[in-house]
């Protein structure tokens, strides 16, 4: 059994508490032990079993964090909505309209075009940090469609959710319940071996909260995991449905009442906040400060979609959190690490505590905080995933 040292580490973030007595949970000049691509030994340098060590990997004095989890992203799809966007910054108010676009291009491209897509996204992401990364179904919208875009998603990552329920698509148009009939029915059978998850956008211009109840109803029923998209566009009461089906996340909440942020502070349910799709839309942001003086635990994502956040990149989605959304460096590290794994109902990833797969990035500076102090700037030198570096 091959066992490797990572030494010389000036900073470690672990995510856990023990440690320091912060969520955090830093050790200054730490090291850690692989073997079998998890943690079996944590702590600080000078304690480190140093006996049959086959490997050495020297941090030189670098902070090391945990890979991040990003808990919600839309892979799989063809082409790029780059005039959409252009449109929108000069003035044109986003709306969900623009799947249809997406839907169209993606109906006509093959599997292997989806996955070659879908692989060039994963590599950004772990490029900039992210080891874990959950994929969406949601631009078929027809049986067939997505069922093949979650055959594509399960080859690139375990974390696959059945999104039929993104949109009405132009054939059901009048039509929504029959839609939603589908969606529980057929689409729901064909989507099930290569789901994990079921999610559905309850909110202006996608689902009603009767429609969004009835779907994540069928899903849990044959087997899936719930999650949802609520509250981005206006208050409403998915984080209601959400709480009560016992979702891992609500997504988006970027309108959030008392009474919202009441349930999620009495539940399992993680509040998972996407900033970029705000910077990408001119929208308005949400004030994380309410959600963490409540107690209730909050994840970052990047929400990468070809429409309202084409981006992999977690370290942006830090910074502008930091920046617009009143976290403090601290509060999005844990986020976009420990958070996302809760989003996702991993105990496995995260973290970098004993039992903790392997997975982590070691900076280019001193301390976790230049992520959000220097935006922009490519600040992961190195990135490990089950003990075994991937850039």
């Amino acid at each position: 059994m091959t066992r490797t040292l990572v030494d010389n580490i000036g900073l470690l973030v672990t995510n856990d508490s023990s440690f320091d007595g912060t969520p955090l949970g830093l050790i200054r000049h730490a090291a850690f032990l692989i073997e079998k691509g998890s943690i079996t030994w944590v702590g600080e340098s000078s304690s480190a079993p140093r006996a049959e060590i086959q490997n050495k990997i020297d941090a030189h004095g670098r902070c090391i964090i945990p890979g991040f989890v990003d808990s919600h992203t839309h892979l799989i799809f063809a082409g790029d909505r780059c005039e959409e966007f252009g449109a929108r910054m000069r003035g044109e108010r986003y709306s969900a309209g623009g799947i249809g676009y997406t839907v169209e291009l993606t109906r006509k491209a093959n599997n292997g075009q989806l996955l070659q897509s879908g692989r060039r996204l994963i590599a950004e992401a772990n490029a900039s940090g992210t080891t874990t990364i959950e994929c969406k179904s949601g631009y078929g919208l027809t049986v067939e469609d997505e069922a093949r875009q979650l055959v594509v998603a399960r080859q690139l990552t375990e974390e696959t959710t059945f999104l039929g329920a993104h949109v009405v698509p132009k054939e059901y148009s009048g039509k929504p319940d029959d839609y939603v009939d589908l969606v529980c029915g057929p689409m729901l059978e064909a989507a099930k071996p290569n789901a994990k998850w079921i999610d559905v956008f309850c909110d202006k211009g996608a689902f009603t909260p009767e429609q969004s109840r009835k779907i994540l109803k069928a899903g849990i029923a044959r087997g899936l995991l719930p999650r949802i998209h609520a509250n981005q566009f206006e208050p409403g009461e998915g984080v209601h449905i959400g709480v009560e089906l016992d979702a891992a996340s609500v997504d988006h909440v970027t309108y959030l009442s008392d009474s919202d942020i009441d349930l999620l502070s009495g539940s399992n349910t993680l509040a998972t906040l996407l900033p970029a799709a705000e910077f990408s839309t001119r929208s308005n942001y949400s004030d994380a400060r309410r959600l963490f003086e409540a107690g209730v635990k909050v994840a970052l994502a990047s929400d990468c979609n070809p429409g309202s956040s084409y981006t992999t990149n977690i370290p942006f989605v830090i910074a502008v959190a930091v920046r617009d959304l009143y976290f403090s460096p601290e509060q999005a590290i844990w986020s976009a690490t420990q958070g996302g794994a809760m989003a996702l109902r991993r105990k496995d990833v995260g973290h970098l505590g004993v039992s903790a797969i392997a997975n982590f990035s070691i900076l280019s500076t001193s301390s976790y905080v230049h992520l959000a102090y220097r935006p922009g700037v490519p600040l992961i030198d190195e990135v490990w995933r089950n003990g075994n570096r991937i850039k």
